[in-house]
């Protein structure tokens, strides 16, 4: 048994009756990462000696009778594309391949407040931009449960260290679903925040007004003491709201009777395979069994989510992608005669097809001419979006659905076919639209591989997204089953 197999509740008492110490939690990490990230390759760069180095010092302190946190000594992957000062950020692009941050994102910032030791940076979808992290310009991380499918993305190096025991927990962003749907495709917990739950600064922007910071963990109860240490205001980031942070392991009670369920007609339909059909449907059964009702639904401008999301998107990566330009910081072009080559060479160079793609999309979009067709008419598909889910939730407390329409697929089976690859995240980018929570947690298998039930409140109502979660995970054991590696 694996000291990560323990909950981070468990592993507090145990450092504090001195029967493990914060080295042997670190050293457990990279005992593992040696063993299977080989296989895995969730991590992209490792800050070995820096963390073994304030696991000696937290191991002093222990000795004292100072308060320490329940995530004291706790180790933590880190997706790529959040800052950290003098540790290597990449965003898993060539175009920033060398880049040292002299700074701290805020939600890092907290989690060394929080006293949690950083492991290393994990593999993501080049800019946060894809489904299945084939989009690294440096390796493809693969799922642990089957090293022929994909984790998932872009979050798949957080998802896949989780579930393959190399951290206790990781953070990633979820811009159209980029936390959740690895999470599914991994058997782990994954929770994108509302919108401004969780400070910005310092996530390298994709869609600005999308990306959201969440955690990835073992169990529903570890997730909710991770986003308690990183939400909060903060003066860094117009978008993060003034909204006091409730407690969140105080919402798992177990108790949800009466918890009215309402589950839409439009995430059970055409696309969704059978099993993952069921598995939503034997999941509403069990959270029956425990009191809560459920009805069917219709959110009715779902159905035009898609082309929003990647409209939207797009233009806003047109946008943030522009800073990238070979002059500043990052790649540079060895191949340019004048300052228009150094443009163009540095961006055609450092950049993937993904990233290339998406820019030349959202450019259109935003192109004069084009702006009012494309661009205005996604911003008020996107407020049709979001009232829908505001009707739903005047007379319902959670949303409930699959967070993704099949298992996790083979590497290599949709690469080529970006639209087929777009449609894999139908289910969780009306989330990020709205920006309402969402949480996605084991419900069972198909052919081996985990699948996922999304649950979905207002804005700002984590707490009854995870007493949902939590009272459905006690009841199962989908989130003991481990990938075999």
């Amino acid at each position: 048994m694996s000291v990560f197999d323990h909950k981070v509740a468990e592993l507090h008492q145990l450092l504090h009756k001195k029967e493990l110490s914060v080295s042997d939690l670190v050293a457990e990490s990279y005992k593992r990462i040696g063993e299977v990230d080989g296989k895995v390759q969730a991590f992209l760069t490792l800050d070995e000696e820096q963390a073994r180095e304030s696991a000696k010092k937290f191991d002093d302190r222990l000795s004292t009778d100072d308060q320490k946190g329940l995530l004291f000594g706790m180790p933590i992957g880190v997706k790529d594309n959040i800052v950290t000062n003098g540790l290597r950020t990449t965003c898993a692009s060539k175009i920033l391949e060398n880049f040292n941050p002299i700074y701290d994102a805020t939600v890092v910032q907290k989690l060394q407040k929080a006293e949690t030791i950083t492991i290393g940076k994990l593999n993501m979808d080049e800019f946060a931009m894809g489904s299945s992290n084939e989009n690294s310009a440096y390796q493809k991380t693969k799922n642990p449960w089957n090293l022929e499918t994909v984790p998932g993305g872009s979050s798949g190096g957080s998802a896949a260290a989780v579930a393959a025991g190399e951290v206790l927990f990781a953070l990633g962003s979820d811009t159209g679903g980029s936390i959740r749907q690895p999470a599914a495709f991994c058997g782990v917990v994954g929770m994108k925040p509302t919108y401004g739950r969780v400070s910005r600064f310092g996530l390298v922007a994709f869609a600005s007004s999308l990306d959201q910071i969440g955690p990835v963990t073992r169990t529903v109860e570890d997730n909710a003491y991770l986003l308690q240490a990183i939400s909060g205001v903060d003066p860094m980031d117009s978008t993060s709201a003034n909204i006091d942070v409730p407690n969140f392991v105080e919402s798992l009670t177990g108790d949800i009777k009466g918890l009215k369920i309402a589950v839409p007609k439009e995430y059970l339909g055409e696309g969704v395979s059978e099993t993952v059909r069921q598995s939503v449907l034997d999941a509403l059964k069990v959270l029956e069994k425990q009191g809560a009702v459920w009805e069917e639904v219709s959110l009715p401008h779902s159905k035009y989510a898609l082309a929003t999301y990647y409209l939207l998107s797009s233009s806003e990566a047109s946008a943030n992608l522009s800073r990238f330009d070979g002059v500043r910081y990052g790649y540079r072009t060895p191949n340019a005669e004048n300052l228009m080559d150094l443009y163009k060479n540095t961006r055609a160079e450092g950049f993937g097809d993904e990233v290339k793609r998406r820019i030349m999309l959202g450019t259109f979009a935003l192109s004069s001419g084009y702006y009012d067709a494309y661009y205005k008419k996604a911003q008020k598909a996107r407020t049709l979006i979001k009232k829908d889910f505001e009707d739903v939730f005047e007379k319902y407390d959670v949303i409930v659905g699959p967070t993704t329409p099949t298992p996790a697929f083979k590497i290599g089976e949709k690469i080529a076919d970006p639209l087929t690859m777009y449609v894999n995240d139908i289910l969780t980018i009306p989330v990020n639209l709205a920006g309402v929570p969402g949480i996605s947690i084991p419900c069972g298998f198909d052919g081996g591989l985990p699948l996922g039930l999304q649950i979905i409140s207002k804005h700002f109502d984590e707490a009854t997204v995870y007493r949902t979660a939590h009272a459905f995970e006690q009841a199962t054991e989908y989130h003991k089953q481990k990938p075999q590696l």
